[in-house]
């Protein structure tokens, strides 16, 4: 994949996975469009950076199509959409007041971004080489207790790709999907610290290594995650459960 000569729309990349994958896409000569809810840091990014912005909130379907026709007024030769946005927070699942928790993850991680590819999927069509790129998890394959519907929304993420992927083959868009291991980012607290966790640099440098190579499938895998992605499939499925799961 050529990331030099691309138009890219990444929402959710005001921090974390999404803000380094923005500006290492910008340094390799892409436009980049970043997207996030919080104006007054979209317009210090947009300073500090050189990125276009806009405001976005995919928990609202009102603001997904207002961002969509700002971005595409504003750069109508949008190639890539990359769809980021995702939170994570535990659960409790012996109560039932982890069901505000478990709404509010649904809504962010999986209505967001099919709002996002109901947005732009038929301009996207309309480009001679496009991509939309989804953003599941390693845990969408091997679950940590933690987070119920967090790992049932990665799951979801991951299948929806794999089928979004056989409709459009018939298309000009191509569609990935990047599975990250765990990263050292602020998605949970105090997982910035975690030193078994990949640090930030070198998951996006595997990421940005691997979208340009693209020999080895619509998944972006890099190599830490793949323990977790093929367990099941290596029949090592408890052993990674328990794993990443001590104590239980």
């Amino acid at each position: 994949m050529d990331i030099s000569t691309r138009t890219i729309f990444i929402p959710g990349a005001t921090s974390g996975i999404g803000l380094a994958l923005a500006l290492r896409l910008k340094s390799a000569g892409s436009t980049v469009i970043i997207g996030g809810r919080r104006t007054a840091l979209l317009d210090r990014l947009a300073q500090e950076h050189g990125v276009s912005t806009v405001r976005i909130d995919t928990a609202d379907p009102a603001s997904v199509l207002t961002a969509r026709d700002e971005v595409l007024a504003q750069h109508p030769d949008v190639d890539v959409l990359i769809a980021m946005a995702g939170i994570m927070a535990a659960e409790d699942v012996h109560s039932a007041d982890f069901l505000a928790t478990a709404e509010r993850t649904v809504v962010t991680n999986v209505l967001g971004p099919i709002r996002l590819i109901a947005a732009f999927v038929e301009h996207l069509q309309t480009r001679e080489d496009a991509a939309i790129i989804t953003v599941s998890s390693g845990l969408a394959h091997t679950p940590v207790a933690a987070f119920p519907t967090y790992n049932g929304s990665k799951a979801f993420i991951h299948r929806f790709t794999d089928t979004i992927r056989l409709q459009l083959a018939d298309s000009s868009v191509q569609v990935l999907e990047i599975v990250p291991p765990g990263v050292r980012t602020d998605l949970t607290p105090g997982q910035a610290e975690f030193e078994h966790f990949l640090p930030l640099d070198a998951f996006v440098d595997e990421v940005i290594t691997l979208l340009q190579a693209q020999g080895e499938g619509p998944e972006i895998l890099v190599e830490a995650v793949k323990p977790m992605r093929f367990a099941e499939v290596n029949g090592a499925y408890d052993q990674m459960v328990a794993a990443i799961n001590p104590g239980l």
